[in-house]
């Protein structure tokens, strides 16, 4: 999966990227579902092995424009893990708490423990593609994020925690597809917004503003992944393969036990079962 990672000080021009490509499938889209179904079986145990050994943090991070299948993405390729030790993290417009503070304190407090997989769904990249694209501060303020940005993630990387960033790359055509579509199917018109038209006047603007997130802020420690994402099942089998190669290389154990558990196993195979009808507490009321 390497030729959809971006490597650190290459400049990304997304026009060079097809958003249609399937090309690390040969298969049929059937099968190419199959495939990812068996990924997710796998992502299971990885996530359950991680959870246990409670020592790893995993970060994912997923940027898209309007309509980029970011949801479609959570739903999918974490379907059936353990919501014990998944979380998610949606970053809407800023409370008023929150512009009072730095624009990284909303974020870092969602950032994963030890055990957990946290999934930012939209993330403090926002701060220099909306606050850019509609001037909602000054450019000189945005551009020094790049680097505030490279020294956050570093420093969780430090402190143990594995990042992974996607990029759900649609083309202009997928999203007015995706929008009609919206329009069109009763079950799937609450997902429309008349605002999503005004942003789709902005999709240069868009555009630009990712290609230099993409081309700066991609690092060792915090590698981006441009995913051709108009075709949903393609899109999910690449990141729930990326996520197991990335999962599988962090070596998890699950803790072993520090006495000999053989005496408990004893004591349950030789212990009858009990079927004790003179309890009768709960019947007159008694105990409750």
């Amino acid at each position: 999966m390497k030729e959809y990672r971006i490597r650190p000080n290459t400049r990304v021009d997304l026009s060079e990227w097809d958003a249609n490509e399937t090309a690390q499938f040969m298969g049929s889209k059937k099968e190419g579902m199959a495939a990812t179904e068996k990924l997710n079986k796998k992502l299971e145990e990885l996530q359950e092995m991680l959870y246990a050994e409670h020592k790893q943090r995993v970060l994912i991070v997923i940027q898209a424009l309007d309509t980029g299948g970011k949801d479609g993405v959570i739903c999918s390729v974490f379907d059936g893990v353990n919501p014990q030790g998944v979380k998610v993290a949606s970053f809407k417009a800023p409370t008023p708490e929150e512009l009072d503070h730095d624009y990284l304190w909303r974020i870092h407090k969602h950032t994963p423990g030890k055990g957990e997989i946290v999934i930012f769904n939209r993330s403090h990249y926002e701060e220099v593609l909306v606050v850019r694209v509609h001037n909602l501060t000054l450019e000189k303020t945005w551009k020094k994020r790049f680097q505030h940005i490279r020294d956050f993630e570093r420093m969780l990387s430090d402190e143990g925690t594995t990042i992974l960033k996607f990029y759900l790359h649609i083309d202009q055509e997928e999203q007015r597809k995706r929008l009609l579509e919206r329009i069109n199917d009763p079950a799937k018109r609450w997902k429309f917004n008349p605002g999503d038209l005004e942003e789709r006047k902005l999709w240069k603007q868009y555009v630009q503003a990712f290609e230099d997130v993409l081309s700066k802020t991609s690092t060792p420690w915090a590698p981006w992944y441009v995913i051709p994402a108009n075709r949903n099942w393609y899109r999910n089998y690449l990141i729930s393969t990326i996520l197991v190669e990335t999962l599988e290389k962090m070596k998890m154990k699950f803790p072993e036990t520090v006495e000999d558990l053989s005496q408990y196993a004893l004591q349950l195979e030789g212990s009858p079962i009990s079927h004790n009808n003179n309890d009768n507490r709960f019947r007159d009321g008694s105990d409750m």
